[in-house]
């Protein structure tokens, strides 16, 4: 999988974001742990539009991430509107995997892509557990 040539196409959950003035550094774009909390954001509500409840640690299905690949491929300026994209790529029997894009809303140039594994997880017990079905049943391997 290449995460440089993601598409529009290549998502199946959309969330539309703008910049904020404070997301910017001191070198004037974006700064790059903000993307992450854009991809965070599009991700609780992915969760939400599967109808998947389970992102609270008081609740017996949960997730936690455990590792993610992350490519800047381009700068993001203030003001921007944004579009970012998810789509579960692999489930496996206690972890999947989602790919995430952002692009500018516009144009459709992908300016940030990743990769996350997320594994299910039981808080109460703080131990994994079996991928939930909504997550299953929603998955579409590249």
């Amino acid at each position: 999988m290449d995460l440089n040539k993601l598409k529009l196409e290549d998502f199946d959950f959309w969330t539309y974001l703008h910049t904020r003035w404070n997301d910017m550094d001191s070198l004037g774009h974006v700064n790059h742990a903000v993307y992450l909390s854009y991809m965070e954001t599009a991700r609780v509500d992915t969760y939400s539009q599967l109808g998947y409840e389970g992102i609270n640690k008081d609740m017996d299905e949960s997730t936690i991430l455990a590792g993610m690949e992350v490519i800047y491929l381009s700068q993001l300026s203030h003001p921007s509107s944004l579009k970012v994209g998810h789509r579960i790529i692999r489930v496996g029997t206690k972890s999947y995997d989602l790919i995430s894009g952002i692009f500018l809303k516009n144009d459709n140039i992908l300016k940030c892509s990743a990769y996350f594994k997320l594994v299910s997880f039981n808080y109460k017990k703080n131990q994994t557990i079996l991928v939930p079905e909504i997550i299953r049943k929603n998955c579409r391997p590249l």
